[in-house]
């Protein structure tokens, strides 16, 4: 099939190039010339693992273009999928829809035949409703049809996520778009896919409330471990012993600092947003938000108990400060909280972060970038792992320590307790 994906952020670029892998012949369109250029050369501007050597392939196979002629493209293509930006409105809280209604207008007048018109992009319920109104008024001849198929992506491991996916939801009430659909993802559908035909409106709900809820599970998770911490139980064993029941599943039950990224900060807050368009009150939903942002504080509060309130003039290493490992992402981090607080509180921070350099942190002072841990960690006076990068797991703490012994904060819980006592350093974790 021929596709078109309209926006090379994440979702679009990695659906893109994943689909072009699938046998179909797909242009991926941004206005941004400078990044369809480097896109054209197999330059990527996201960390994604495996995702590099799949548009270079692609990119050889000719199933795979940039361009920045959303006309064209359009013109040219069955299936256009809209995959650019909701982000939080700012000093609200609703999803801002700006970039996805500029988008069908400007395609309104490039559809030449019929076209399957879809919402990748995490959408408010009735969104696929305005799109539709928007086309209607630039298009008489009414050749298209609207359909919502969220996506179900986790970055860093968005390619195993899109090739074995556990469901596929496509809303439509329409019998030919869906059957287009149903064909687009049937590769993925004979490795054992679920596939499920719902209204549009409920295809753009089930995002939103799958996001909600995997994010209740993350805030549930870490006030057990506040718990746990005053009644001397391991998170862990709580962590294992409720994974353990199928109705509840052991994923995303992994105590540590605030959730972040690009998913499900925002879509929590513009979940609510719907529920009060609609006069609902989500008061879960809400305690979960008011919970997560009060997590860095108490992070940073136990930061501030571990140094005796002694910030000043302190050595603090970071290893990691991405929200989650295998990205490049720090929207909505934890350590875009913490490090600005402890840097204000007069303490030298040191950070190592295998995708590099973050520019959010160049602005504070005393925050610096080292090249490598051994540079990170050198006369720490706490070290805090932040982010569970494989390249922290099996750090020989006494190798590159010398002098003093630092105290260890493990935010993710990726050490033994008992072996890091034994190398003769304080160690604490979460929930332990």
């Amino acid at each position: 099939m021929k596709l078109c994906m309209v926006g090379t952020g994440y979702v679009g670029l990695v659906s893109g190039v994943c689909f072009s892998d699938l046998g179909n012949d797909v242009i991926c369109v941004d206005k941004d010339i400078n990044k369809i250029d480097l896109l054209k050369k197999g330059k990527i501007p996201i960390y994604e693992p495996g995702l590099s050597e799949l548009v270079l392939k692609n990119l050889r196979n000719k199933r795979l273009t940039f361009s920045s002629d959303l006309k064209t493209s359009v013109k040219n293509s069955d299936i256009i999928f809209i995959c650019v930006g909701t982000p939080t409105k700012k000093g609200g809280s609703s999803a801002d829809l700006g970039q996805i209604y500029n988008v069908a207008k400007e395609l309104s007048s490039s559809i030449n035949k019929f076209k399957v018109i879809v919402t990748k992009s995490t959408v408010p319920v009735t969104t696929g409703d305005e799109i539709e109104k928007i086309i209607r008024k630039n298009n008489k001849k009414k050749n298209f049809s609207i359909v919502s198929n969220p996506e179900f992506l986790r970055e860093g491991e968005a390619i195993r996520d899109f090739i074995y996916p556990d469901r596929i939801v496509v809303g439509t009430n329409e019998v030919k778009s869906n059957k287009i659909l149903k064909t687009l993802y049937s590769p993925l559908i004979s490795k054992g896919a679920q596939y499920l035909n719902t209204s549009r409106r409920a295809a753009e709900l089930i995002k939103y409330a799958s996001n909600a809820f995997l994010a209740t599970k993350v805030t549930f998770i870490n006030e057990l471990a506040n718990l746990c911490e005053k009644t001397n139980i391991n998170i862990e064993d709580i962590s294992i012993g409720m994974g353990l029941d199928k109705r509840i599943g052991g994923r995303f039950l992994r105590a540590g600092p605030a959730y972040g990224g690009s998913c499900f900060p925002k879509d929590t807050k513009a979940i609510i947003n719907t529920a009060e368009r609609f006069k609902t009150n989500l008061s879960v939903i809400k305690s979960v938000i008011k919970s997560n942002e009060n997590r860095s504080n108490l992070l940073l509060n136990r930061i501030k108990n571990l140094l005796k309130n002694r910030i000043k003039n302190k050595n603090i290493c970071f290893l990691g400060v991405t929200f989650k490992a295998n990205t490049d992402d720090m929207r909505d981090s934890s350590s875009l909280s913490i490090i600005p607080a402890l840097s204000k509180k007069g303490a030298k921070v040191n950070y190592y972060d295998p995708t590099g350099f973050k520019s959010e942190l160049n602005r504070y002072k005393n925050v610096f970038f080292k090249q490598n841990i051994k540079d990170a960690i050198k006369k720490s006076d706490l070290i805090i792992i932040h982010t569970e990068w494989n390249d922290f797991k099996s750090i020989n703490f006494k190798t590159f320590i010398k002098g003093k012994k630092p105290i260890i904060f493990d935010m993710r819980n990726i050490y033994s307790p008992s072996k890091i006592k034994q190398q003769g350093f304080k160690y604490f974790g979460i929930g332990r």
